[in-house]
């Protein structure tokens, strides 16, 4: 893993920039989930309906204490027997993250990655970071650095260069409160 790419990738994070790079199935965009003028220029080259929320992706739970500190222990587990991996899980936020990463939602999309890469920038970068599909919307998701380019030009700060991981498919989503299949994995 290249960590001079790792530090050049985290510092624009920290800068306030939006970088795009690989996750477990597509390339993903990712900024700083504090940052409103990040959180807003994602939104904008996505054309994503900013009511919809945002996913948060980290290297470990511990990333997410804050947010899963009011959780009984028995929802803690159902999330540790998860994670690292590809279910993404909708925890009600209480008010301890942007509104543009929940959108008008009560809850908050969040997902410990199992992606090297993924991970490593999360530790460099010091916390989570938004992961959403690097693609405007109604487009399909980037499989290939080329495709994030085509689609984004030069309006991205940082491409993190590296591999997707061997899912086939996006994470599935799941209601920690009901249960709930949201989009299957």
């Amino acid at each position: 893993m290249n960590t001079y790419r790792l530090s050049v990738a985290s510092r624009a994070l920290r800068r306030g920039g939006v970088i795009a790079y690989p996750t477990e199935a597509v390339w993903g965009l990712g900024c700083d989930p504090a940052n409103e003028l990040a959180l807003r220029r994602i939104l904008a080259l996505k054309q994503r309906d900013p009511q919809k929320g945002l996913i948060l992706v980290a290297a470990g739970a511990e990333q997410f204490a804050a947010l899963l500190a009011p959780l009984s222990l028995a929802q803690r587990d159902q999330l540790a027997a998860s994670w690292p991996g590809p279910t993404t899980w909708l925890i009600p936020h209480h008010g301890l993250v942007h509104p543009l990463v929940h959108g008008r939602f009560a809850s908050v999309a969040l997902r410990v990655s199992c992606h090297p890469l993924v991970v490593a920038l999360c530790n460099s970068f010091g916390g989570p970071v938004v992961s959403t599909s690097a693609n405007p919307q109604g487009r399909p998701p980037a499989k290939t650095d080329i495709t994030v380019r085509r689609y984004f030009g030069g309006a991205l700060d940082y491409v993190l260069q590296g591999g997707l991981g061997g899912n086939a498919r996006t994470s599935e989503i799941r209601d920690l409160v009901s249960g709930q299949i949201i989009r299957p994995g």
